[in-house]
């Protein structure tokens, strides 16, 4: 049998691996478009050592994609965070990050009382004694920005919930749906409308942090999950042992521009040779698309409506880290004045064996959804933008310090817009594909913008394909 899968990214890789895993005898072969493996992952050789430019961590509290790895071999290449706490800036000033919320969404107005008005912290607590949310199980999705202004006022999701949710999907929360990108919260407000309860924000939010705070009574004393992990050398450990361990022959600089069925199989056009049992498709939903528009005609339109966010990253390499704070980093509230910015992550200060190659390492962050311009500008001009932000908001002057090497990746498309239309976009793709025979389709768009859901997704998939 001959499986073919148009993508070398997180999906294509792993999905290859799984196949190969599962099913040793079949051959496979990967088509990458670039000239690169690894898509949204990418690891660059710093001088002083490899450096991620893309995704730089994981969800370490998905136990399976710990054990993925594992099974990878990979185990003592993972490395946890150093525990610095992040900051929030806005208003011209840093603040600590506030404890006991949910993505940034508190229960009671005490919680953020240094980071809001009274008037809001007031509208917190009042929220209970306010009407219902209008809330069907299993059923309502809606915006989360929209939410929560509704429920607690404007400073509550520009301060917070849309700097968290800006790191994840580069999109402010009012972009996004609850279900789609907090399925907890979700799920919480279901199972309140399914028991009769008045649906409320505080009382979900109270009850999930009932919840966790249950779940670490369960440990030892103290017990503090590790939430975060990464690789040693970074994600190139992970997509080039991917990419050994499926024994598939990848292709690079291979552009396919569209996919036929014949009788014997399938014919990728632009690149590949002969006939193909089953294909995988693990490319961006738009690429997606335009590729299965003559096999699958009824999944293009579901497709094509996956809006995408652009983003680009500055990495800075300075000789000295004299006057960077001690944190992991910092996240910016949204349209704040003179600042382009929407967060930066001090790397060698959150991840010790960055900070034992000596001097600093610091990554900034531009770019979300309806508000990408940034992202196409010259690189010396993001560049100076990087150093203003940073000295700005820290008071640390990069140029001082002196500046030993520079990387821009630019992420044109590269997240997905997880909308509250969305999951019944991905629904409406997946019924096609199941309706098809011998397709299966992977990608950060389906099922999970992060690495352990991609991972899952992907292995998902190479399963229904050889089923």
């Amino acid at each position: 049998m001959r499986v073919a899968i148009i993508g070398a990214g997180l999906s294509g890789l792993t999905a290859a691996w799984e196949i190969h895993y599962q099913h040793p005898g079949v051959e496979i072969e990967i088509f990458e478009a670039a000239d690169r493996i690894g898509g949204k992952l990418y690891t660059v050789p710093f001088t002083a050592g490899p450096t991620d430019m893309g995704a730089e961590a994981y969800l370490a509290i998905r136990v399976d994609a710990t054990q993925f790895f594992t099974q990878l071999g990979l185990r003592d290449e993972l490395v946890k965070p150093s525990g610095l706490p992040s900051l929030l800036y806005f208003n011209d000033a840093v603040h600590e990050m506030p404890r006991n919320t949910v993505m940034g969404i508190p229960a009671s107005g005490s919680t953020v009382a240094k980071l809001v008005d009274i008037h809001t912290q007031a509208r917190i607590d009042d929220e209970a004694d306010q009407p219902g949310i209008a809330w069907v199980a299993g059923v309502t999705e809606m915006s989360l920005g929209g939410l929560v202004r509704a429920r607690y006022g404007d400073q509550i999701v520009d301060r917070l919930v849309s700097v968290f949710q800006g790191g994840v999907f580069s999109c402010i929360s009012d972009d996004l749906g609850i279900r789609a990108t907090i399925p907890q919260l979700a799920q919480t407000f279901d199972d309140m409308a399914s028991s009769g309860e008045k649906v409320t924000l505080s009382g979900a939010v109270n009850r999930i942090l009932e919840r966790q705070k249950a779940d670490h009574t369960k440990h030892a004393k103290n017990y503090r999950p590790q939430v975060f992990g990464a690789f040693r050398q970074g994600y190139q450990q992970l997509y080039e042992t991917l990419a050994e361990q499926s024994e598939a022959t990848i292709h690079i600089d291979a552009f396919i521009s569209g996919v036929a069925k014949k009788s014997q199989g399938f014919v990728l056009k632009g690149a590949g040779s002969g006939f193909y049992d089953r294909i995988l498709f693990a490319t961006p939903a738009p690429t997606t698309a335009m590729l299965v528009k003559d096999i699958m005609p009824a999944a293009e339109a579901p497709l094509k409506a996956v809006k995408l966010a652009s983003s680009v990253v500055v990495g800075m390499k300075f000789a000295s880290d004299e006057g960077l704070p001690d944190n992991s980093g910092i996240l910016v509230a949204t349209n704040e004045p003179g600042v382009k910015a929407k967060a930066f992550t001090f790397s060698s200060k959150k991840w010790p064996h960055i900070g034992a190659r000596g001097g600093a390492l610091v990554r900034a962050s531009f770019g979300r959804f309806g508000d990408d311009e940034i992202t196409r500008w010259e690189e010396d001009a993001l560049v100076d933008q990087a150093l203003d932000d940073l000295r700005t908001i820290t008071g640390f002057d990069g140029r001082a310090a002196g500046l030993d090497e520079i990387y821009v990746q630019r992420w044109f498309g590269g997240l997905p817009v997880y909308s509250p239309t969305h999951l019944a976009t991905v629904a409406e793709i997946e019924a096609v594909v199941a309706d098809t025979e011998d397709v299966e389709i992977a990608g950060s768009f389906m099922r999970g913008v992060g690495v352990p859901a991609v991972i899952a997704d992907a292995r998902a998939a190479a399963h229904r394909l050889l089923k």
